[in-house]
């Protein structure tokens, strides 16, 4: 910390502090907003920051949950003035706040929203910091707010995420729910931010915990996995089937976009198209309105194949949009493709 920003923010965090422990939280908010206000007209940001965040902090574990979150939502207002970047450090902060803030009430999630917004603001990820998104979706898990976990590990994307998100689900459905459904929560949206890679970690993690768990989902005619690709060390590439056709179809759809060239590819685009149908003939999940629609703009970003005519904005991704500050498109968005991967060198899905 230089000179300078301590030695401002020593002396009204002397001002401030001593009143919370001494039962006057009222007086130390009000002291910290003046402190902080003044540093960072001037700006002294970093000052401003620090008192901030350690008087959210104190005020936080006291159970001051209006006058920290106040104070949390002001920082972040300062990040922005400051133009603080996402880092360990400015992250940091707000993850010690965030936990602190607790579940009840709206506290955690206005810090929490506010974060987001930020991140999103200040960092290269549309849909904000994954790193954030990540831990703020483990927390929730933790407390059992499945529900309110769930986009936060879409969210981030990450390897670790899609894990946990698999593990979550798992715990979710229970020991004899419906699993096809959150097969494809899961898979359906990292499909459809073209992230493969979290697309088929979760499908793997969640195949094979529940197959774990349930070993009479095995199918009888193939109770042994079949390897699809190159395997690593920290993952299996292969496909195991099982007596639920949506658990089998969001496994071959992984493989099926993994290969996926745009339209340079013929093969994939016809096994894609045969894929689709014979799910689809089936009837169930596969055939639900909601969920085509949602195949149909994968098709696309993956196979470079237009969406029917007259089709409407695809309700997952308008949720997921919402969620984190953005609106459902109302005009028709432009085309959008992936970049088409180089070739394979194997005759397996890698």
């Amino acid at each position: 910390m230089p000179a300078a920003r301590a030695t401002s923010s020593v002396r009204a965090l002397e001002a401030i502090l001593p009143l919370i422990a001494s039962g006057q939280p009222y007086e130390a908010h009000q002291k910290a907003r003046t402190f902080a206000s003044r540093y960072s007209k001037s700006k002294q940001y970093d000052a401003a920051i620090d008192v901030l965040f350690q008087s959210a902090r104190e005020l936080l574990k006291i159970g001051q949950q209006g006058s920290g979150t106040d104070l949390a939502v002001f920082l972040m207002d300062v990040y922005e003035s400051k133009g603080e970047t996402v880092s360990d450090e400015s992250r940091g902060r707000l993850t010690q706040l965030i936990a602190l803030a607790g579940p009840s009430g709206s506290w955690r999630k206005t810090i929490i929203d506010k974060a987001i917004a930020w991140s999103v603001k200040v960092g290269p990820h549309p849909g904000g910091d994954p790193d954030l998104h990540h831990y703020v979706g483990e927390l929730l898990y933790k407390e059992g707010s499945f529900a309110a976990a769930e986009p936060h590990f879409l969210a981030a994307g990450k390897r670790d995420s899609a894990r946990v998100l698999a593990e979550m689900f798992i715990e979710w459905t229970g020991p004899h729910g419906p699993a096809g459904p959150f097969a494809l929560r899961g898979t359906i949206p990292y499909l459809q931010n073209g992230n493969i890679l979290a697309a088929r970690t979760f499908i793997n993690s969640f195949v094979s915990q529940l197959t774990t768990r349930r070993s009479s989902l095995l199918s009888p005619h193939q109770p042994t996995p079949i390897p699809v690709g190159n395997s690593t060390d920290s993952e299996l590439d292969e496909i195991v089937f099982t007596t639920d056709s949506t658990l089998n179809f969001a496994q071959l759809a992984v493989r099926a976009c993994q290969r996926a060239q745009g339209d340079k590819n013929k093969i994939m685009r016809e096994a894609w198209v045969r894929l689709w149908g014979t799910y689809q003939s089936k009837g169930g999940l596969v055939a639900n309105g909601e969920v085509r629609k949602a195949l149909s703009e994968i098709a696309e970003l993956y196979f470079a194949m237009p969406p029917p005519r007259a089709q409407q904005a695809n309700p997952l991704g308008d949720m997921i949009s919402a969620m984190f500050g953005g609106a459902p498109a109302t005009a028709t968005p432009s085309r959008r493709v992936l970049t088409p991967a180089p070739p394979t060198s194997t005759p397996g899905l890698d």
